[in-house]
């Protein structure tokens, strides 16, 4: 019998203490999660809307500040587009950011 193959012949019935343990794990998982009020999909959106909001946060005022500067070294201007797209891309961050704060995370 090689390695990756299952010990038990497909042949066979399942065995009942199998499905015995299947059974009691998932309903001590269910308990579990009513006792502690938890619940994975909510948790998982609301790190992602983080997620979202921190990538916006230094994303986008970054993102300002490079394109201004490569527009101040092509015209010869030095601080007036990178403080000003800078400015552009924190002021998008933060409409972005109260954006996705009026979403209900569930």
């Amino acid at each position: 019998m090689a390695e990756d193959e299952p010990r038990q012949d497909p042949g066979l019935p399942e065995d009942a203490r199998l499905r015995s343990l299947d059974r009691r794990l998932k309903q001590a998982q269910a308990q579990e999660s009513a006792r502690t009020g938890t619940n994975a999909g909510a948790q998982g959106k609301g790190q992602a809307q983080g997620m979202r909001i921190l990538s916006d946060l230094f994303g986008m005022p970054l993102g300002g500040a490079l394109v201004g500067w490569l527009l101040d070294r092509w015209f010869g201007t030095r601080p007036v587009f990178l403080l000003a797209l800078l400015f552009l891309g924190f002021c998008g961050a933060i409409w972005n950011v109260y954006k996705i704060s009026k979403q209900r995370p569930e």
